[in-house]
């Protein structure tokens, strides 16, 4: 719920703001009420499928498939890796939005690290 909040209040507002403002030379753009409702979809629905990212670290470290210590030795190729991944996605070719994307995304790894660690805890005892 959490990442389609964020894709809702945070990043649809730039991406809808850059695509209203986006313009060809000799065609006029016609806004719809299913247009916007596509775009809002197109926009929440992936992030709050990316956020459930510390969810899915959980089942794969419970059935040992993930564990803390290998996302850890892991954090700098998912560091470029979330970098590369948002300046692909993100609509505009600015810096801000790219972070925007960037950070949250970041901080879900941490989440999971954190996660696949408490996950390992309790397979030891």
């Amino acid at each position: 719920m959490l990442g389609i909040l964020f894709g809702y209040y945070v990043f649809s507002p730039f991406a809808i703001s850059f695509l209203a403002g986006y313009a060809i030379e000799g065609v006029r753009a016609s806004t719809s009420l299913t247009s916007y409702v596509d775009y809002l979809m197109m926009f929440t629905l992936p992030t709050g499928l990316v956020f459930e990212m510390p969810i899915v670290v959980y089942f794969l470290a419970k059935i040992g498939i993930v564990g803390s210590q290998g996302l850890k030795k892991q954090r700098r190729m998912a560091f470029v890796i979330i970098l590369i991944v948002s300046a692909i996605i993100t609509p505009t070719t600015d810096m801000f939005s790219m972070l925007l994307i960037a950070i949250p995304l970041y901080l879900l790894y941490e989440v999971s690290i954190i996660v696949a660690h408490r996950v390992d805890k309790s397979r030891k005892i």
